[in-house]
């Protein structure tokens, strides 16, 4: 399969996830200030989530600008990613209906977890695919980001039954921390 298939289908999912996301907002129950403030948390995780998903689009199109050819084990792995970023609009909306409760502050660690280690799937596809000396292999390097993500999000579900804002915290620390950008692929692609 041509990887802009691949490419064109995954962007199409992302962006249905978004839309879902924010069909899933409600206005204000009034025309007050006070009543916007009681969508503050429904709103904060909408914007969390929405970063979420362009961190991952935003990546996932430099990481396809390094495969040269899919196949079926790359095909699978696409899917189950984009499986579990299709769960971040439900762990938005229940975290943004109750953003006291532990439960939902441990399951949108989950969520955010899932596609995190899926990534890593993806990647190992790729690399395994085009060969430890591939261009995807050479660039990834330490990978620290990748590697301290996860550590990240599961903190972040086990300090959710501890306090719902910490966990939070961290979440928005590991989108900060990828919100700086990650110009490897990008100097790989100049070197040419």
């Amino acid at each position: 399969m041509d990887r802009d298939r691949l490419a064109a289908f995954s962007d199409g999912v992302l962006a249905i996830i978004i839309t879902v996301m924010v069909l899933e907002l409600k206005t204000p129950s009034g025309p007050e200030l006070a009543a916007l403030s009681a969508s503050l948390p429904t709103l904060a995780g909408y914007v969390l989530s929405f970063l979420y998903v362009a961190i991952y689009w935003n990546n996932h199109h430099h990481l396809f600008q390094l495969v040269e050819r899919v196949n079926g084990t790359i095909l699978w792995a696409n899917i189950h990613l984009l499986f579990w970023l299709s769960l971040i609009p439900f762990a938005t909306g229940w975290l943004g209906d109750y953003p006291r409760a532990s439960g939902p502050a441990a399951l949108y660690g989950f969520v955010l977890l899932m596609p995190a280690i899926a990534w890593k799937i993806t990647q190992a596809a790729i690399i395994h695919a085009q060969g430890p000396d591939s261009p995807l292999a050479t660039v990834l390097g330490r990978d620290v980001k990748g590697k301290i993500s996860p550590p990240l999000y599961l903190a972040g579900l086990v300090l959710a039954f501890v306090s719902p804002w910490i966990a939070d915290g961290l979440y928005a620390l590991v989108a900060l921390l990828w919100c700086v950008p990650d110009r490897r692929i990008e100097a790989l692609f100049d070197g040419r």
